[in-house]
């Protein structure tokens, strides 16, 4: 009962990040929608807050960045400008990274191979694919033109779809970068998959042989 308790942040979590990426074509339509979309969105973000809150030392940096992500969002959906939709990017991006990390810190510390854990990792990879596709949208609204795509009218859920099959390495080169700081950035997100999967992998396995020889 205490596992499945202790648990439940984690698959809470992982339940709004999953319905934020797979709500984001559906609702990256209209105005309305997009309100909507920017509403789900917010979710995983509270929830991400919650959760760091629960971990010492993490609480205030995420705090300040998801606070500085809301007065970027309202100003740039007061004055139209890319550098004001580029900052936003880059201030959710440094939430998603704060929140990533402070994720694989507690997974890295922790003593046991249980629920939560397993959903932490999972959370942790999604993270991570949230955490590039903010990169690749902050490169658009900076510098548009250095990703090349088919669907120029729905961008945010064609970068979405990039950065997840980046982070798993499949590539099917149906979007490309073609400046040099986005290939960069994607090259990182392909090196940062692999090493995460290993690294993740390896730790659960260490902890649950440490587990079964006690």
């Amino acid at each position: 009962m205490k596992s499945k308790f202790s648990s439940r942040p984690d698959l809470v979590l992982l339940v709004s990040l999953l319905m934020a990426i797979l709500l984001t074509p559906v609702l990256n339509q209209g105005n309305w929608s997009r309100l909507v979309l920017a509403g789900v969105t917010f979710i995983p973000i509270v929830l991400s807050i919650f959760r760091l809150s629960q971990i010492k030392g993490w609480l205030w940096p995420s705090v300040l960045l998801a606070l500085g992500n809301v007065v970027f969002v309202v100003a740039g959906n007061t004055f139209v400008s890319n550098t004001l939709t580029g900052i936003r990017w880059v201030i959710l991006a440094a939430f998603f990274a704060v929140t990533a990390a402070g994720l694989f810190s507690h997974l890295r510390n922790s003593h046991t191979v249980a629920r939560a854990q397993l959903y932490t990792a999972v959370n942790i990879y999604l993270l991570l694919g949230l955490l590039w596709t903010t990169l690749y949208l902050a490169i658009d609204a900076f510098s548009p033109g250095s990703i090349q795509m088919g669907n120029q009218t729905d961008r945010q859920t064609e970068l979405l779809y990039f950065s997840l099959i980046t982070l798993s390495t499949v590539g099917y080169g149906d979007i490309v970068p073609l400046s040099g700081m986005a290939r960069i950035i994607t090259a990182l997100e392909g090196v940062t998959g692999v090493l995460y999967t290993a690294i993740t992998v390896a730790l659960l396995v260490g902890r649950f042989r440490n587990e079964s020889s006690r």
